[in-house]
């Protein structure tokens, strides 16, 4: 993955999540800001409908105050037929659902709606209990029971009757028919017209709530004026407890949710706590923003709740306008800044571009290449310090060159002594084989004495000494085809070994082996092997140039073949310990030594699978170790008469 892309992607991630954070940020402060406006509106609206109640509550009061006030003549005159016109004119010109004429005592007198039920007690109604007591107007809201709504007649008892719908989200109830009724209703005391003033009547009226939709349309008619894909954008409701009794709220048929109830939450709101509630909330089949009130009877109960609420949708349809253009315009502005990314990174980058060019011509051989320019900041820094690393590449080229011819002319010379020294070698061998056969053969002559036979045997010995170690030299010297074949490290250690200790550098050196017999055989180039085992153990000899002891071991460790080399000589500083394994390095005076042979050995060890590693110690020697893997299986197969000693 290039930089560019790098860098492309990074800010495209930067990008995207600032401009993910700033949609979600701004579309969560503005619905905050939609529903919190909204919600006042709403809020507003709820205390307008609110105002609307109790001013009809007042409005009935007020009514049957004046009632009162202008017809006690009426009530005292006793005339039945009288009385009963005058109710029946006062029901419908207040329109009451309910009026009645009671005794001060709280006895039906006569009922206008319900003419000749008379007789029953209402003196534990509250508001007649209120005027009781008080002798003035009293109004509000109370609960009648189904019989109560029975004696003031079967066409109320039924209006009242509700059938209790189910409702997801609303408080587990068993109650599948509601057949109380809510009213809002007002009592005024009658006075006589003599002086002093007695109470010689109640006039008692109500309207009945149950399926009564004339409140809630003017309510919702006054507040919410908009309409929204054909019906209106606001909604009020009366409940009676958690049910609807009252809604111009809709089901799905088209049908007013009569029924339907409150949810859970909002009903422990308004009738647990007896507070208000404003906020969204899923009414019957959609949703709207709410608000909540509580409805108290005379004495302070919370008996029901009145309700508004307006369509989320219609604020909702403009909010989504608004995030989609702004979503389109931080697509357009992301579109530019990438734009904008792509020119002023290409632009920044130019200076990589000439550093990957000019890197690959001096990879393809051209050492002039530069980068050549310098631009500001760390750029700059960049290429000048690529073509300052070229100049001291061509400068090391041109040493390494000169380094490279030294050692080819040394090489060459080397290699010219040792074709020399074979061929000195095979003319020294021959004149040995003859002192060696007349040396045996005047051995087998039956008169000579004991010093003689002493002086031949000190003749053969030596001059067979002689001869092993030029076959030595010869053997390792001779070039050879490089052959892996299965070897057994030991027979190549002692094969080591028996040369070097006929060396005279090695005379002041003990040599010591410590070889595992069990160790498993390898595939491997003898001779390579050999080369290794020489250079390692020549080094030891040049770290302990007044005595010390070579240790050769071998074992088995984690299913690899080990090989230990360590001397008692003065150790490797450390400094130089990471440069030892590289071509031409060397710590041994001029034209003591190339450089190669430990580099030789890394690469011999490599060609074979195999690990070369160091430890040392100045002042206490070195040690090298050598890991070999086994031969596998199928080559042992191959070779069943092999057996694990050398």
């Amino acid at each position: 993955m290039t930089i560019r892309l790098r860098l492309t992607l990074g800010f495209l991630a930067v990008i995207l999540l600032a401009n993910s954070v700033l949609f979600l940020v701004m579309e969560s402060y503005v619905r905050q800001q939609l529903v919190r406006e909204v919600q006042e509106r709403v809020a507003a609206d709820l205390d307008g409908a609110s105002r609307a109640y109790h001013d009809q509550l007042e409005k009935m009061g007020l009514f049957l105050r004046a009632a009162a006030i202008r017809s006690p003549m009426v009530v005292q005159s006793s005339m039945e037929g009288e009385l009963s016109r005058l109710l029946t004119v006062l029901r419908e010109e207040g329109r009451f659902d309910m009026l009645t004429l009671l005794s001060p005592d709280g006895r039906v007198i006569h009922r206008a709606h319900h003419a000749g039920a008379a007789g029953d007690d209402l003196s534990d109604n509250p508001l007649v209990s209120r005027v009781k007591s008080t002798q003035a107007p009293a109004w509000g809201t109370l609960v009648v029971s189904a019989e109560a709504l029975q004696r003031e007649g079967a066409e109320l008892a039924e209006r009242a009757r509700i059938e209790v719908l189910d409702t997801p989200g609303a408080r587990p109830d068993n109650r599948r028919v509601e057949t109380r009724g809510m009213v809002m209703a007002a009592a005024a005391p009658m006075f006589s017209s003599e002086s002093p003033a007695r109470m010689i009547g109640i006039l008692y009226g109500a309207n009945l709530l149950n399926r009564t939709y004339d409140l809630v349309d003017t309510v919702r008619d006054r507040a919410f004026h908009r309409h929204y894909q054909g019906k209106p954008v606001g909604t009020a409701t009366l409940f009676l407890d958690d049910l609807r009794i009252a809604t111009n709220v809709m089901t799905g048929d088209g049908k007013r949710a009569i029924g339907t109830r409150l949810s859970e939450v909002v009903y422990d709101a308004v009738f647990n706590q007896g507070s208000s509630w404003y906020g969204p909330a899923f009414v019957v089949n959609e949703r709207y923003i709410t608000a909540y009130e509580p409805i108290r009877d005379p004495d302070g109960r919370v008996v029901g709740a009145l309700y508004v609420g307006m369509l989320e949708a219609p604020f909702v349809q403009p909010q989504k306008a608004m995030f989609s253009v702004f979503l389109l315009a931080v697509a357009l502005t992301t579109l530019a800044s990438l734009i904008l990314l792509f020119l002023v990174t290409k632009r920044m980058l130019r200076p990589i571009d000439r550093v990957v060019t000019m890197a690959r011509r001096v990879v393809a051989g051209d050492l002039s290449a530069r980068v050549g320019i310098r631009p500001g900041g760390e750029l700059g820094l960049l290429c000048k310090a690529v073509d300052e690393m070229a100049d001291a590449v061509v400068a090391r080229e041109e040493q390494l060159k000169l380094a490279t011819s030294r050692q080819l002319g040394q090489s060459e010379k080397l290699a010219s002594i040792g074709r020399l020294a074979a061929g000195i070698a095979h003319e020294i061998n021959n004149p040995l084989t003859g002192v060696l056969t007349f040396a045996t053969l005047m051995q087998e002559k039956p008169n000579l004495d004991d010093q003689d036979r002493e002086d031949l045997e000190l003749i053969v010995r030596e001059t067979t000494r002689v001869r092993d170690i030029v076959r030595g030299l010869l053997d390792f010297a001779r070039e050879s085809p490089h052959e892996k074949r299965l070897l057994h490290l030991n027979g190549i250690i002692r094969r080591t070994t028996r040369l070097l200790r006929n060396q005279k550098e090695f005379r002041h050196i003990t040599i010591e082996e410590k070889l595992d017999e069990d160790i498993p055989w390898m595939l491997g180039d003898e001779n390579q092997i050999q080369q290794v085992l020489l250079n390692l153990a020549l080094n030891a000899c040049e770290a302990m140039p007044d005595r010390g002891t070579l240790t050769i071991s071998t074992f088995t460790l984690d299913g690899q073949i080990i090989v230990t080399v360590a001397d008692t000589g003065h150790g490797i500083k450390p400094e130089d310990v990471n440069k030892i394994f590289d071509p031409f390095f060397t710590t041994k005076p001029a034209g003591k030594g190339t450089g190669l042979g430990l580099s030789v050995s890394y690469g011999i060890l490599q060609q074979h699978n195999g690990l070369i590693e160091v430890n040392t110690e100045l002042g206490k020697g070195t040690t090298f170790t050598l890991m070999f893997p086994p031969a596998p299986p199928e080559a042992m197969q191959d070779h069943p008469e092999l057996h694990r000693t050398a």
